[in-house]
């Protein structure tokens, strides 16, 4: 007889700033900025947020190697993940990908991305690499 688990396909959660400070303090949620270095260097990222780059310039992805690189990142299996992006729109996208075809659980995504972040006030931490500057 053969036995077969039906894995349920996870849910991607939309979470708003509140929600993300509240899993960054209480379940030590790994942030994960998904957007490009252009990106980056333009607006700063959200203090101790991690960058991985998930779609390039033109919107490929290779989700098996960021896939690679963000379990590196996580402490657990079960450590929530939260994707940012500008808008809410490509981390939505990525986070479909990781939990509705790849079966991964506790992937959440900010909601109006990173834009919301600044519009509410928040600091962000600059990263200037290489020879991009940053807007001051």
């Amino acid at each position: 007889m053969i036995h077969t688990q039906l894995l349920s396909a996870s849910e991607l959660e939309a979470i708003d700033i509140p929600q993300m400070l509240d899993m960054k303090t209480k379940q030590n949620a790994l942030i994960l900025d998904i957007r490009t270095e252009k990106e980056w260097a333009e607006t700063g990222t959200i203090p101790h947020s991690v960058r991985l780059q998930f779609f390039d310039d033109r919107g490929r992805y290779d989700a098996e190697q960021w896939l690679s690189e963000m379990e590196k990142l996580r402490t657990s299996p079960n450590q929530p993940v939260v994707l940012v992006c500008r808008s809410g729109n490509r981390s939505e996208k990525a986070g479909n990908l990781l939990t509705q075809k790849l079966g991964l659980g506790n992937i959440n995504h900010l909601q109006n991305g990173i834009q919301t972040w600044i519009q509410a006030g928040y600091a962000t931490t600059q990263h200037c690499p290489g020879l991009l500057a940053c807007k001051q």
